[in-house]
């Protein structure tokens, strides 16, 4: 018999695996659907209103069709924020299950205010998901490898799920698909993926934190990280589990650490939702692209590659300093792209490159760490990780909403190069706060970077 280690420890220092394969791509393919979803909307909107025989949209209707989905998003993380604290996995489907019956319900609306209700109904399922998705992962993850699991899980295959929304609509423009068609199809598809991965999350088990800290059911425990490891080892468990402490204990230690994860992703949200929701329409025409192609170009040439430099150095370098460079260099992006604005008019490529770079260093940067997840899991207590992620994903969409309803009226009275600009200092403010208020957490177990005491109450035996 070993020496009483750390429960966790077997989960912590287990190698990358099939079981955490397999839970990369389930959360993924939800990911990708949010990606998609959040995406698509601005490339056929114009064919949308065409068909409802709608020539202009008022300020305010413009804002609600692109905030709609991002306000249920913020209203559906509190709610499965809360919910989670009563089983990681007891929701974990639900939340693609509703992405995937409003994503198709849009192919179906008949004029601008069902879609704006049926975009506010999915935008509640892409909420949960945004707390439940990274919550399991993070739970499930092995130390060394978890930042690199999210970064893919989420940073890569976002922008996949908006780089198809862009490939099937230039698809259908290619084959000369009646319009009317067009928007339905591209809207619909968005079911797909999220319906594909229903069953698999249903299956996933529960995380043996949960089981631990919140249920204190220590039997389960064991089947879950023998699951887990794919472990020649087995868990005995012995004493109490249960974490004892109150909601409003972790809030009354920690609220500093929480509240600076919370403002970081509503600070990127404002920047990078005005490039998502608005680009296509408003920066594409700038330097002489289709909305379609705008987005391709800005997705599988920036965005994807992004992802994978995040991926590839999150767990070497670390979470703070590739946040830190990300912020500056979008800072530096885009207030290149404010002054040299009527350049990048007169020649596309620059302003297509400058604004490519700021999406690229966004995604190696804060959309691969606070726009992930990452710092809600990292850095609360498993008795407050759900409702803490759901803070921080509930400030997140309240950002990119405030964009949905503000950017397009600074655009308008202030003129692009003053809104850009804007965004720049934002930019630069984030990269300051991250430096001031985030610890680094990468490859350690959560327990620690969560400051939380972890049970020295499990034993390691071999198998017979």
């Amino acid at each position: 018999m070993s020496s009483a280690k750390g429960l966790f420890e077997p989960l912590d220092q287990a190698k990358f695996g099939w079981f955490h394969g397999k839970s990369i791509f389930t959360t993924g393919m939800g990911v990708f659907t949010d990606g998609y979803d959040l995406s698509s909307i601005g490339i056929v909107l114009t064919l949308a209103l065409a068909s409802f025989g709608v020539k202009s949209l008022t300020g305010i209707e413009s804002s609600l069709l692109a905030g709609s989905a991002l306000v249920g998003a913020a209203l559906g993380a509190i709610i499965f924020g809360f919910l989670a604290n009563r089983g990681r996995k007891a929701f974990y489907g639900l939340d693609v299950a509703i992405m995937a019956v409003a994503a198709l319900a849009q192919a179906f609306v008949g004029n601008i205010p069902e879609l704006i209700a049926v975009r506010f109904i999915l935008g509640i399922g892409v909420g949960a998901d945004y707390v439940l998705s990274p919550l399991i992962m993070g739970e499930h993850s092995n130390a060394a490898d978890r930042g690199k699991s999210v970064a893919l899980g989420f940073g890569i295959t976002w922008g996949l799920g908006a780089t198809f929304a862009a490939v099937l609509y230039l698809v259908l423009m290619a084959f000369h698909v009646p319009p009317n068609l067009i928007w339905r199809i591209v809207l619909a598809a968005g079911s797909l993926p999220a319906a594909s991965v229903i069953y698999l999350r249903r299956k996933m088990p529960e995380t043996a934190r949960f089981l631990a800290r919140i249920a204190g059911d220590g039997r389960e425990v064991e089947k879950v990280v023998s699951e887990v490891v794919g472990s020649h080892r087995t868990l005995r468990i012995d004493g109490n589990l249960k974490d004892a402490h109150t909601l409003s204990y972790y809030f009354a230690h920690q609220w500093k650490r929480f509240t600076a994860a919370a403002l970081l992703w509503f600070l990127f949200d404002i920047v990078a939702y005005s490039g998502i929701l608005f680009g296509p329409s408003l920066i594409a025409k700038g330097i002489g692209l289709s909305s379609g192609t705008f987005q391709l170009v800005m997705e599988f040439c920036f965005v994807v590659p992004g992802g994978v430099v995040a991926m590839l150095l999150i767990d070497r370098w670390g979470r703070k300093p590739l946040q830190i460079l990300g912020f500056i260099g979008m800072a530096a992006s885009l207030l290149a792209f404010s002054i040299y604005r009527v350049e990048a008019a007169a020649v596309p490529l620059i302003g297509l490159m400058l604004y490519g770079t700021e999406n690229m260093l966004q995604q190696a940067g804060p959309g691969s760490v606070s726009a992930s997840g990452i710092l809600g899991v990292e850095l609360s207590p498993t008795k407050v990780r759900s409702v803490v992620q759901s803070l921080t994903v509930a400030s997140g969409r309240l950002g990119a909403a405030l964009t949905a309803f503000v950017f397009p009226a600074i655009f308008k009275s202030m003129g692009e190069s003053f809104a850009i600009g804007f965004l720049a200092s934002i930019a630069a403010v984030a990269a300051i706060l991250t430096l001031v208020a985030i610890p680094e957490t990468k490859r350690q177990a959560l327990e620690r970077s969560a400051q939380e005491e972890d049970p020295q109450s499990a034993e390691l035996e071999p198998i017979a």
